[in-house]
């Protein structure tokens, strides 16, 4: 294998160590993108049970004041029936007697009913804001991970940065160039081998003269078919 062809192996390798990075990355920021989601629908749980609390005690609001209501037209109700000079009149009064109590009955099971699902809704925000806290402490711990992660990362893809530096000073401009243009549209196959005298860009078959130059590796040979650099990896058995 000539140089140049070594250097471009070498080069390819190393770009797809670099380009190797950005998952890596995005798979350490993901723990933190998911504790911050946690917390975020917690959020709004908390939000939206607020409301829901909001609600119940204004319908106990106006519960209360139907009791208030209905309380003071029964003992009314009880004034004016000393005032009665009829039966009619007194199967009339105890008709809206009758109504008025079932209506506080009513009410009042009403309240209870509400009591019961606000107590509901209490106990549940509690649990909510104890998940909260317990998340928000463990965001803590993620991001102090994750911040380690990320600087012994940074540490590593320098380093990689730095060798790729030395050797991009090494390699002759018009083969780095030409390197560079295949790598536009090829990404991380712009270099790759030939094994079983196929192409493992495209996996074509390569034609025999074309597959002689490249096992000999004078010179720079690319894929007839896809227009990948090519060279010859070592076969295993």
């Amino acid at each position: 294998m000539n140089k140049y062809l070594e250097q471009i192996v070498l080069l390819s390798k190393i770009d797809q160590e670099i380009d190797s990075f950005e998952p890596k990355i995005e798979n350490i920021s993901k723990a933190l993108k998911d504790s911050e989601n946690k917390i975020a629908k917690i959020s709004a749980e908390l939000e939206k049970i607020d409301e829901e609390i909001k609600d119940i005690q204004n319908q106990k609001t106006q519960n209360n004041a139907l009791i208030a209501e209905f309380s003071a037209k029964i003992k009314e109700f009880s004034k004016k029936s000393g005032a009665v000079k009829t039966e009619k009149e007194a199967n009339a009064l105890k008709i809206e007697e009758d109504i008025a109590k079932e209506q506080l009955d009513a009410a009042n099971d009403e309240i209870v009913r509400l009591d019961k699902i606000l107590d509901n809704k209490e106990n549940f925000k509690k649990e909510l804001w104890a998940e909260k806290e317990k998340e928000e402490s463990e965001l803590v711990n993620v991001k102090a991970s994750i911040e380690s992660q990320m600087q012994d990362l940074e540490k590593d893809r320098m380093k990689v940065y730095d060798k790729k530096t030395k050797l991009v000073e090494q390699i002759n401009q018009k083969v780095l160039s030409f390197y560079e243009k295949i790598r536009k549209w090829a990404k991380n196959t712009a270099v790759v081998p030939v094994k079983k005298q196929a192409c493992y860009g495209c996996f074509m078959k390569i034609y025999d003269k074309t597959y002689l130059s490249i096992v000999k590796g004078e010179e720079l040979i690319t894929c007839p078919h896809c227009g990948r650099i090519l060279y010859k990896e070592q076969e295993q058995n």
